[in-house]
């Protein structure tokens, strides 16, 4: 009879991971509208479903623990006609997918150096800004910038990035996260090679 007992306890346990993974693998982290057309949108000037096309975007439907606003902000933008404007009462310090913000991956060829760069204004937030050189299942990353600084004015942002030499590693992630509530404008996101064309975005 305790065999029994141990046996079905056994696959009951079992039947709970499996159901633990499955839902979260089924989580949204992210939502994108793929647009092959609009490449890199560094400048977030083509929009479709209030989304800017060709980000990975961390909203409110996804991390519905947070509370904010994402939008595209015509009134307040450095290049084009508009920004991504982040309006943070509440969220995550964690970053990553549980914390407002947007990513995207791009190709780019491994050892060789890209330039990224921005601009941002900021009102309260704690923001960080990860780049990497990736591959489908890992990835080396560094921070370029965490600030709590307010900038009421646009500010411009430039880092240099060295791929790592590893073939495997043949895309370059650009990460963003608001940390702490406040609101941050950013615009005219740029990831260029040494002849500064701009890097392509890959389909998620």
């Amino acid at each position: 009879m305790q065999t029994i007992v141990l046996r079905t306890n056994y696959i009951i346990s079992i039947f709970a991971i499996m159901v633990s993974f499955w839902l979260y693998s089924c989580t949204k982290m992210s939502e994108e509208v793929w647009d092959k057309t609009a490449g890199m949108n560094g400048s977030f000037e083509v929009t479709q479903s209030g989304l800017p096309v060709n980000w990975l975007v961390y909203t409110p439907e996804t991390i519905p623990s947070g509370d904010y606003e994402l939008i595209i902000d015509t009134t307040l933008y450095k290049d084009g006609k508009q920004s991504l404007k982040f309006l943070v009462r509440k969220c995550s310090a964690n970053g990553g997918w549980t914390s407002p913000g947007f990513c995207k991956e791009y190709e780019a060829i491994p050892g060789k150096t890209y330039k990224i760069s921005f601009w941002v204004k900021n009102e309260g937030c704690e923001f960080v800004t990860q780049v990497g050189g990736v591959s489908p299942f890992e990835g080396e990353y560094e921070t370029i910038i965490k600030s709590k600084e307010n900038l009421y004015e646009w500010k411009y942002f430039e880092y240099e990035y060295r791929m790592p030499p590893k073939e495997k590693f043949n895309r370059i992630r650009f990460e963003m996260n608001i940390l702490h509530p406040g609101t941050l404008w950013i615009d005219d996101i740029r990831i260029e090679d040494i002849n500064g064309k701009l890097v392509e975005p890959t389909a998620s």
